[in-house]
């Protein structure tokens, strides 16, 4: 039984942050920003806004794309790196705010690769006969975890707030689209590479005020490490998964990268020898929004008319973890 995207919703908020109004508070500029990330603007929630919100208004638009009520959903899981809380489990808390006791939720903390891991988990979920309608969401809130001064800069200006979120269901309709194939893998002796060094439960208290006077309550990134590790394992996983399926990289009609970078994309089509049309980057409006970047990505792609019925489309990303993977769909 093969699992299909049957819908697909986004939200992001209304509040855009330019890269203009991030240099009033730190040492940067426009100029420093576009040329090592492309990114132009991203957006920010207003005060008490969580992940889950963002994760509900994706799903209803998700759900009504789909042609379902949420009522029909019978399976959420929620990829995110922002939970609402430490415990309990975010899902949770968009589960209730959805209106759907009872419903497994789950979380996974795949962080950038946490779309195209949620996505195979819910093509097994399918598989096994037992789910018609998995609610898969991609939720981050960066924007209120991140060091806007010239000490946190590096990271600060990368991130964004956005959801999105697809509905996955078997195939009945005996045609070729759905999933085809997925290659996942993790590394963590490089998790330290990129992470948040102050949360530590191995000690009483987990984190101190030492730490937060150091600003390690906040993310940090050997940035370099990261973009090499990047432009040499998407790449790898890319081949992995179309050759699962016999195909090569000509055969792609579209590719779908995770929103980390615009140089790494770059680097990546250039690696594979893609034709930089059939790549799909719009990190420049919205920013690194890790979890919910390729459903972005996906969603502005058909929007623009550059996905249609058949199209061969590749999924990759490469997050701290290290995790990376890719996933191939006929959509």
């Amino acid at each position: 039984m093969r699992a299909y995207i049957k819908g697909l919703g986004t939200f992001v908020p209304s509040r855009v942050v330019t890269n203009a109004d991030l240099a009033e508070k730190m040492d940067t500029s426009d100029e420093w920003i576009r040329q090592r990330t492309g990114i132009v603007e991203r957006r920010y929630v207003e005060e008490g806004t969580a992940s889950s919100d963002l994760g509900c208004a994706a799903t209803k638009a998700a759900a009504e794309d789909a042609g379902i009520a949420l009522e029909e959903i019978d399976f959420i899981i929620l990829a995110t790196l922002s939970p609402d809380r430490f415990f309990p489990g975010t899902a949770c808390y968009m589960q209730a705010k959805l209106g759907l006791p009872g419903v497994p939720a789950l979380d996974i903390r795949q962080q950038c690769t946490g779309f195209v891991y949620g996505l195979t988990l819910a093509e097994s979920l399918v598989r096994s006969g037992g789910y018609r309608n998995i609610l898969l969401v991609g939720a981050e809130v960066h924007s209120h975890s991140l060091d806007f001064t010239t000490r946190g800069r590096d990271v600060a200006v990368l991130f964004g707030d956005g959801a999105g979120a697809a509905i996955v269901s078997p195939l009945e309709d005996g045609s070729e689209r759905g999933i085809l194939a997925h290659a996942l893998h993790a590394d963590g002796r490089f998790a330290e590479k990129l992470c948040i060094h102050g949360w530590d439960i191995s000690r009483d208290p987990y984190m101190t005020a030492e730490d937060i006077e150091a600003g390690e309550q906040y993310p940090k990134m050997e940035g370099r490490y990261v973009f090499k590790e990047a432009v040499t394992r998407v790449p790898q996983v890319i081949h992995e998964v179309l050759a699962k399926t016999g195909h090569s990289v000509a055969d792609l009609d579209l590719l779908v990268p995770h929103q980390a970078n615009l140089r790494i994309n770059e680097a990546v089509a250039k690696q594979i020898g893609i034709d930089p049309a059939k790549v799909v980057n719009n990190i420049q409006r919205f920013g690194n929004t890790t979890a919910a970047s390729i459903a972005l990505a996906l969603a502005d792609a058909r929007a623009q008319d550059r996905l249609h019925p058949g199209d061969l489309v590749c999924l990759a990303a490469l997050g701290s973890g290290f995790t990376w993977g890719a996933l191939t769909l006929r959509w």
